[in-house]
């Protein structure tokens, strides 16, 4: 049986790749964006998405995604040290980084599927620690909200007990920082700028410290010394009176 045009690009962007590797390893790709179902349908390629002519099933993807509760839209935490007045201490708020976090289903369908898993699994761990390191991030899409510009904090084993096939869900953790590379180019390119034009400043600019005192100050080297004639306390050495004998 077949589905609508509009759920099967529901299921496509939100179930079957709903993460976008951005930059690092998506660098050399027209756009700098790699969809991850080219790694999880990578073996599958040549057989059947790229031949044509065929219906494609969804549900013999290698893996699905479903996302998280949990995930974070807004938020943000209420100030507790000490403001300037009462008004902004009443309205002062922290932004916080949001979280995101998928479920990727990914079962073994028939006897043969366990090699397939192996190889997908190890290509998809390789390919994720290769963008990692080269400060890449992700986007991920999901019908509420598009998060962009996320860094990946971790992929883990969360299967379910209950089932007699080991390892066969994984969750994967994304934060979406405050602060993003783009942003911080921008805000040191427009600093760079501010500065070869010109800030303007107001009045007078002058040399920090003590202002200029009136008057020539003393010479440090005459303070303090007696004439060779004046006569010392308690020394008897002086000049002789007339008529004294030498």
């Amino acid at each position: 049986m077949g589905i609508s045009p509009g759920l099967a690009a529901f299921r496509l962007s939100f179930e079957l790749s709903p993460i976008i590797l951005t930059g690092g390893i998506a660098n050399l790709i027209p756009g700098s964006a790699l969809p991850i179902i080219a790694v999880t349908e990578a073996l599958n390629f040549t057989e059947g998405l790229l031949a044509g002519g065929g219906d494609l099933d969804f549900d013999d993807f290698f893996c699905h995604f479903v996302p998280l509760p949990g995930s974070s839209l807004i938020d943000q935490q209420i100030g507790h040290y000490a403001f300037a007045n009462q008004i902004v201490a009443a309205n002062a708020v922290i932004v916080q980084p949001l979280a995101i976090s998928l479920r990727m289903i990914c079962p073994v369908k028939d006897p043969g599927g366990y090699a397939l898993k192996l190889a997908t699994i190890t290509a998809l761990q390789a390919t994720l620690k290769q963008h990692n390191t080269m400060g890449g991030t992700y986007t991920i899409a999901t019908p509420s909200y598009f998060y962009t510009n996320c860094v990946m904090l971790d992929m883990k084993d969360t299967s379910n007990s209950g089932s007699l096939q080991a390892q066969n869900t994984y969750q994967l953790d994304f934060e979406q920082p405050l602060l993003t590379l783009q942003a911080a180019i921008a805000a040191q390119n427009n600093l760079m700028s501010q500065i070869s034009n010109g800030l303007p400043i107001n009045g007078v600019p002058a040399w920090s410290g003590l202002g200029p005192t009136v008057g020539q100050p003393p010479s440090l080297g005459i303070v303090g010394t007696a004439p060779v004639a004046s006569d010392t306390a308690g020394t008897n050495v002086g000049t002789p009176l007339a008529g004294a004998p030498q």
